[in-house]
């Protein structure tokens, strides 16, 4: 069997400042990483290599040459091979945009190289939030889809789908091949080996520029292609903190609690 993974290197939000002045986000110096909502991606279809060692794991992600790391950093942990899609045209490319040139990259690979039975993604990048190239890429290709992944298992011709949802999890049937994005399951992904993490770095990871898709539609690519546009953006302003309750004792803290929520009119 064989499974692509969709990929992202996205800035480490746990390192992000903003600056006090500009009141935007101070980027310099922020360290990029590998999208954690991928990496469950990314796990979800190493769990199914080891119950069946023939499956062949892609990876690939769409980005400037810089993004070759997070590729490496796949091949270090379960892929087997990798591919980097950039190019000056599909530059500035909002989620629709980016849907569509990783679509036509699955369908570019499988001409050369035969169908993937399934595409893994993570539900959504921690940069932005929409929850939508997955999605968009299972419509632009025709095939059916799961969100909201936990793990996945092979059963005979179908793939079993563990589907988070409000109050539990739901199993899934869904025929290959398909695309499934996961969030964030009760167990963490593995980490590198050593020989992994050495091959990895050694590895060269073919680059597909926009020169390699002569029949590409341009005008869907890129910001012209992108029909979403950010008008403004904010830092919301800090609030003063609330006051502080502490009593000699548990009993008259609570009434002096509820003496001001009283008084406020809130109970």
């Amino acid at each position: 069997m064989k499974i692509l993974v969709c990929v992202k290197q996205v800035p480490d939000t746990t390192e992000i400042k903003i600056d006090p002045v500009k009141h935007t986000l101070i980027r310099d110096g922020v360290p990029s990483i590998l999208n954690p909502f991928d990496g469950y991606a990314l796990e979800a279809a190493a769990r199914i290599k080891d119950k069946a060692p023939d499956t062949e794991i892609v990876a690939v992600t769409m980005g400037p040459p810089q993004a070759v790391a997070v590729l490496k950093e796949c091949l270090s942990i379960a892929a087997d091979r990798a591919y980097l899609v950039s190019g000056r045209k599909f530059g500035g490319s909002d989620t629709l945009a980016t849907s569509y040139i990783l679509s036509e990259t699955v369908k570019k690979l499988e001409q050369e190289e035969g169908k993937f039975d399934m595409i893994f993604c993570g539900k959504q990048a921690i940069d932005g939030d929409t929850a939508q190239v997955g999605p968009e890429m299972a419509e632009h290709l025709g095939l059916p889809q799961v969100t909201y992944g936990l793990e996945a298992f092979v059963e005979g011709d179908e793939l079993q789908v563990h589907k988070e949802v409000d109050g539990g999890v739901e199993v899934i049937g869904i025929p290959f091949p398909c695309l499934v994005t996961f969030t964030k399951p009760s167990f963490d992904p593995r980490y590198p080996t050593i020989k992994r993490k050495l091959a990895a770095n050694r590895a060269k990871i073919p680059t597909i520029t926009d020169e390699d898709f002569p029949e590409m539609d341009f005008t869907k690519c890129g910001l012209n292609g992108s029909p979403t546009h950010v008008a403004r953006s904010f830092v919301p302003e800090k609030k003063s903190g609330g006051m502080k309750i502490k009593e000699e004792s548990d009993e008259d803290s609570a009434k002096k609690l509820f003496a001001v929520l009283n008084g406020a009119h809130i109970v």
